[in-house]
């Protein structure tokens, strides 16, 4: 009965809160009204599938984007076993659960498993000398964990106990340092103030039971995300900037720390712009905020970063982590919802776009939260939105994009002339086949790259129903094009009619 009355007071807070923050920021429309009961209740959004992953996300060129698991409400963090497997914390299911890693090669986690549960909002995960590290809301807690068959034995023992969970940012991160010392992220409870307690909003680090803690990294109002640079051991983290100052600031921040700094919330934002709402730092005369190494649009909520191995990527990822863009809830036009690769070059830091379509004006699907290399290379991303896995790889592959293009090898050609043939006439509607064809610059997949004769032959294997089916639901990653059912029989047509080459010769 109390866990019943206090969740119906919260709702009752929740929606006499929502208008008033709304307002405030200037922000009315539905779109940030879903961000924000999703952000502080847990509300998930529309499930993920396949045909929306296929026809909507999309990834740099070379790249192949796939599902690799759905119906996960709320999937948070994510972290590989040493086996392979993958663990993924669910804050709002109290669990972990465990990914059995894909050794059949089907695209799926070969089994799926609650790992651990009844804990306290876990977020962060960290593994180390056969111990699963596990940061809930209110603790760090350790408990014995056998990678070789996804178990974990015995009981969690605490190592970091009383941590304080009120207010906003409730979330704790954790990850072990090459140093073998456990650090640890805890936002602020506020949007704009000064904390009770000075560990939050700050950086700390322990040895790895839990002993001599340390506040190494001040006035980091929610750093989520955090990793450190293989080429010289730089840690970095993600900060999200304060809310309620308009759409275009505070910017969002990623931070390079070092011990004894001093970041700037909440008297500072940005490049050690002044804050209007605090005055004078009261500290000003003992330290100096340190400016971020690269900002964020306002309001795009970095969380999980990582650094990646670039050992099976591109030259251009050779230093280079992915961050994952949470998006804005409080924004007129919705912002973020996406993952980018930020490079380091000679000039500074560089970000482009990595995992997108997750806002379709103003539409979203989707917010991404961790990303996570695995023992292969191939990248992992969590949707807590959509409550799904994605799985981003390189190359050749066995299911390679020029695979995947390919055209079936069996013999499916039609048992009997279609009725709407009959009165067609095919020259016309070959001629409006061509068209299209051009229009929708198909040659650039079915006759270039690494598998240029796709369609030769292809009467002798495909009649007019197989072909206008894949045409109405084409394989990943062949896009989705707005074919009318005359356009999809005049393409047909053309395809079915013509004598193709890797060449436009006869056409």
């Amino acid at each position: 009965m109390r866990k019943l009355l206090i969740g119906v007071s919260l709702l009752l807070l929740l929606f006499v809160s929502i208008p008033i923050f709304l307002l405030a920021s200037g922000t009315t429309d539905s779109s940030s009204l879903r961000m924000l009961v999703s952000s502080i209740v847990g509300i998930a959004g529309p499930a993920a599938n396949s045909d929306v992953v296929r026809q909507q996300y999309k990834v740099p060129e070379g790249f192949t984007l796939e599902l690799y698991e759905a119906d996960l409400p709320r999937a948070r963090f994510l972290l590989f076993t040493p086996a392979g497997d993958l663990l993924v914390s669910r804050p709002y299911s109290g669990d972990i659960m465990l990914l059995g890693r894909d050794e059949n090669g089907d695209g799926k986690p070969d089994t799926r498993a609650t790992l651990i549960e009844g804990l306290e909002r876990p977020l962060g995960m960290d593994i180390s000398d056969g111990w699963l590290y596990i940061a809930e809301s209110n603790r760090v807690s350790r408990i014995h964990f056998d990678s070789d068959t996804g178990t974990v034995n015995g009981v969690l023992q605490p190592v970091v106990r009383d941590l304080t969970d009120n207010g906003n940012h409730w979330s704790k991160t954790i990850r072990i340092g090459q140093d073998q010392k456990l650090y640890l992220a805890q936002g602020s409870t506020c949007n704009i103030c000064e904390e009770e307690d000075a560990r939050r909003a700050t950086l700390m680090r322990f040895q790895l039971d839990g002993s001599q803690p340390e506040i190494i990294a001040t006035g980091l109002r929610n750093s989520v995300g955090f990793d450190w640079a293989p080429w010289n051991g730089a840690l970095y983290a993600t900060e999200n900037g304060r809310d309620l100052l308009g759409d275009n600031l505070p910017p969002c921040e990623l931070n390079q720390i070092e011990v004894g700094k001093f970041y700037g919330w909440p008297y500072f934002y940005g490049d050690n712009i002044a804050d209007p709402d605090m005055g004078d730092d009261p500290l000003a005369k003992n330290r100096d905020p340190t400016a971020p190494v690269h900002n964020f649009r306002a309001h795009n909520a970095p969380l999980g970063m990582t650094f990646l191995d670039a050992d099976t990527l591109p030259p251009s990822y050779g230093r280079t982590a992915l961050a994952a863009l949470h998006g804005s809830w409080n924004r007129s036009s919705p912002d973020g919802y996406k993952v980018v690769s930020l490079h380091w070059g000679d000039d500074g830091i560089e970000e482009r776009d990595f995992l997108t379509g997750f806002n379709q004006n103003g539409t979203i699907s989707g917010r991404p939260v961790d990303v996570a290399q695995g023992p292969d290379g191939v990248i992992y991303v969590s949707d807590d939105y959509a409550g799904a896995i994605y799985r981003v790889r390189y190359g050749a592959t066995d299911n390679n994009t020029a695979a995947a293009f390919a055209v079936p090898t069996v013999n499916r050609l039609d048992t009997q002339t279609p009725e709407w043939l009959n009165e067609a006439n095919m020259t016309t509607m070959a001629d409006q086949g061509n068209a299209l064809y051009q229009h929708y610059q198909c040659q650039s997949c079915h006759e270039q790259g690494e598998n240029p004769h796709q369609l030769e032959n292809l009467n002798e294997r495909l009649g007019y129903a197989a072909v206008i089916d894949v045409l109405a639901a084409p394989p990943s990653p062949m896009p989705l094009f707005p074919l009318t059912q005359s356009e999809q029989r005049a393409l047909a047509v053309f395809l079915l009619r013509q004598p193709h080459t890797n060449s436009a010769e006869g056409r």
